[in-house]
């Protein structure tokens, strides 16, 4: 099969329009909610608040009318079902920005709930949960992790079944949108008996049920602590306690017992979607590291001519490029397969493990290069290095990810019994010299 890196004339003239819009319009909105005031000075009134709500409205009509709104959709879904790797080429760009993914209908956690329920929902689950979300009208969140333990097999938060009804009982740490969200997603222990990946399920749980308590909507690095104890905004990651929050039975996600496996199908894709998004944000962090470079200068020399700070640019760009190709590799191994299989599991894992690393990298560079610039909040630079260690804990840390890897790449090989490896150069001469020895024979009597 020929190896092309271009896509279509037509899907061209998208990526080329989502470029335009994210710097014309996803970035100056970025700006602006930074610091939501006039340029007096003086707060939004409700009437201004009012008129940005229309803008972002318009702005998402404008999406909707290039026919790009929830592009990671199939089309039986009423998205473009566009394969792994334009998505990840859309996401490349919405990437740059923060407001990107909610304008184009594509922002996380209801991303990845509209998938679950796209695979595990009934009927009326989808036309009660996941419609409203397609549309823009729900938001959701996911709710795993727990306080104690991220890993599953730790999990204690339970439900158990009372008449038609499941009755929720634990906490859940870190759910993001939590605070905000209209419904929820629990994974909780229903049959602890059993085997791991039979030990949990998934329900549906709306957010206003009697018994779902937020006890904190914790933030991230470098927002002010007393902001946690706002458990009414938006953002965060809740700090969530079920207690005997009873859920109808119809609200159960899936089959009872699937749900560690059934979560797989949020995460996988996910994880290519994070991995292109990490793509745009280091390329945003190469850009102003290129800028500084050519503007700032020490003992009159410009920084892009010192050797040190040139390996640093050259090193940043390549990481960059060797991972935004495996990246693109792995989407491509997806929309060949159309599955996630041991191969494509093996790449998904790498590009997780290596996102982590290279927004590390690159991102410290660009502070690095800045000076005390960098490291104030009047450049995009700190949000982007408060995100960087996210990458090697959320949906799972890089430690997870590198021991699963490892296990998956082990299977293709075996081990030796003899005393010494196969690959023994005296153990690989001496069979030489056997084939050989009869080479020269052969030869010798013809």
């Amino acid at each position: 099969m020929p190896i092309d890196f271009d896509v279509e004339p037509e899907f061209q003239t998208q990526i080329d329009w989502v470029e335009k819009f994210t710097k014309e319009e996803i970035e100056p909105l970025d700006n602006f909610l930074r610091a939501p005031k006039t340029k007096q000075g003086e707060s939004l009134d409700k009437d201004s608040w009012n008129a940005i709500r229309a803008h972002i409205d318009n702005l998402k009509q404008q999406v909707k009318d290039q026919g790009l709104w929830g592009f990671h959709l199939g089309p039986e879904l009423g998205g473009p079902g566009y394969g792994q790797v334009k998505l990840c080429l859309l996401n490349e760009k919405l990437g740059r920005t923060r407001m990107g993914p909610t304008l184009f209908g594509c922002q996380a956690p209801d991303t990845g709930n509209m998938e679950l329920i796209a695979h595990n929902g009934t009927e009326e689950q989808k036309k009660k949960y996941m419609e409203p979300l397609l549309s823009g009208e729900k938001h959701s969140a996911y709710s795993m992790t727990e306080p104690h333990a991220g890993e599953p097999g730790e999990f204690i938060c339970s439900a158990v079944r009372d008449g038609d009804e499941w009755v929720l009982n634990g906490e859940k740490w870190f759910t993001s949108n939590g605070a905000a969200a209209d419904f929820l997603i629990v994974m909780a222990i229903t049959s602890p008996e059993k085997e791991l990946l039979e030990r949990a399920s998934m329900f549906i749980v709306d957010r206003d049920t009697p018994g779902v308590e937020i006890i904190r909507n914790v933030h991230s690095l470098g927002t002010p602590l007393k902001e946690n104890y706002n458990v009414t905004s938006g953002g965060g990651h809740a700090y969530i306690r079920y207690n005997n929050a009873r859920v109808p039975a119809a609200n159960l996600l899936g089959n009872e017992g699937s749900g560690f496996v059934g979560s797989q199908t949020r995460l996988s894709g996910g994880r290519v979607h994070h991995a292109m998004r990490a793509v745009g944000v280091c390329t945003k962090a190469l850009d102003m590291m290129c800028e500084r470079a050519l503007s700032r200068k020490a003992k009159g020399t410009l920084l892009s001519e010192l050797q040190m700070v040139q390996q640093d640019i050259a090193d940043s760009y390549i990481q960059l490029k060797q991972f935004r190709l495996h990246v693109l590799y792995t989407a491509w191994l997806i929309d060949k397969t159309k599955s996630y299989t041991r191969e494509i599991r093996k790449e998904i894992a790498s590009i997780k493990i290596t996102a982590a690393k290279v927004n590390h990298d690159i991102i410290y560079r660009a502070i690095h290069l800045h000076g005390a610039l960098g490291m104030s909040n009047e450049t995009p630079l700190g949000e982007m290095w408060m995100s960087a260690p996210q990458m090697g804990i959320m949906d799972g840390t890089t430690e997870v990810h590198k021991s699963n890897l490892t296990k998956l790449l082990l299977r293709d090989y075996d081990g030796c019994t003899d005393l010494f490896p196969t690959y023994h150069l005296p153990k690989l001469i001496e069979q030489a010299q056997d084939k050989f020895d009869k080479v020269i024979g052969d030869y010798l009597a013809g």
